[in-house]
């Protein structure tokens, strides 16, 4: 069973130095709530994998975390709507490596799975490719490139509705990122927009199994 806890304690569990998923698509899907406890935590040095650097125009997000200078290395598919992260990147100031979407996806899948890579003829012969230095893996004449698999200590995952037990359902398209990044952190924490008793089996998304820890946040 999955343990409710607050934001603060939640918060705390992020340590500094740590690697850390984050699910969401902007701000669809996004624990902000409880990204910013982790801002207001003070925690330095993280390395952050998410789909994207967040939208300034939002009050709280990753946008917040990056913003103050928290995040040493970010890893995402675009960076376009955060103009600072492009800033940042330029001045030296935190490392952005940028990743396909579908071979982030992937990459992640692959950590949580248990696998030791997926082939992608994504990227050959650009700069994600061979000039980042991915091997490169030849399959009945096709040529393919390695990407090795992704895993977090960490992974702040969204949930609209979460049961005592930790199962997760999604509204729509905020299960985005959330679904493979909780199979592949050693610690998992769902920020809930409304916790239940239980929920029905057929509205499980995410398994209880894959979530340590449930943060109330307090959508009405």
């Amino acid at each position: 069973m999955a343990k409710q806890i607050s934001m603060q304690e939640a918060a705390a569990l992020v340590k500094d130095g740590m690697t850390v998923m984050v699910g969401g698509f902007l701000s669809v899907g996004g624990a902000n709530e409880l990204l910013h406890a982790i801002a207001e935590s003070g925690v330095k040095n993280l390395t952050v994998i998410c789909n994207d650097g967040g939208q300034p125009a939002l009050e709280h997000g990753v946008q917040e975390l990056i913003h103050n200078g928290q995040v040493a290395h970010l890893y995402a598919t675009h960076i376009g709507v955060n103009p600072e992260v492009g800033q940042k990147m330029n001045d030296g100031s935190m490392k952005v490596t940028l990743v396909p979407q579908g071979s982030m996806a992937e990459k992640i899948r692959a950590g949580g799975y248990g696998l030791g890579g997926v082939l992608t003829p994504t990227g050959i012969g650009t700069p994600v490719g061979e000039e980042a230095g991915k091997k490169l893996v030849e399959v009945n004449g096709k040529k393919f490139l390695l990407e090795e698999p992704m895993r977090a200590d960490v992974a702040i995952c969204y949930g609209t509705q979460v049961d005592k037990f930790g199962n997760i359902r999604f509204h729509g398209t905020t299960r985005n990122f959330n679904v493979v990044m909780a199979s592949a952190a050693d610690t998992v924490i769902v920020q809930a927009d409304e916790i239940v008793d239980m929920l029905n089996p057929d509205d499980v998304v995410v398994q209880g199994i894959l979530v340590d820890y449930v943060v109330d946040g307090g959508a009405k």
